[in-house]
């Protein structure tokens, strides 16, 4: 499915493919916190909503995981702000 969210640990990175182009959300994970320290989406792909999409499968699979999210991102803690159903994610 191409709005799949999927981890890259190598990378430290989640990515979302869309319309051949990836979005990434770069992170730090330190103990049971994972940081957002950088979004990055495509200009071709601005304003559809992908960031938003990738944000919310990463924080969903963060979820999952039993962490604590913190941001030095702007665009995730725009986000963070906005959707209050993750806020029980917030360190």
């Amino acid at each position: 499915m191409a709005d799949q969210v999927r981890d890259n640990p190598a990378e430290s990175r989640f990515e979302l493919m869309a319309a051949g182009q990836r979005a990434e959300a770069y992170y730090q994970i330190e103990g049971k916190v994972i940081t957002f320290t950088h979004t990055d989406v495509p200009q071709v792909l601005s304003g559809q909503g992908v960031g938003s999409r990738l944000v919310k499968g990463a924080l969903e699979q963060v979820r999952a995981r039993g962490m604590k999210v913190a941001s030095t991102c702007p665009f995730v803690s725009a986000y963070l702000g906005k959707h209050p159903e993750f806020g029980d994610l917030v360190a």
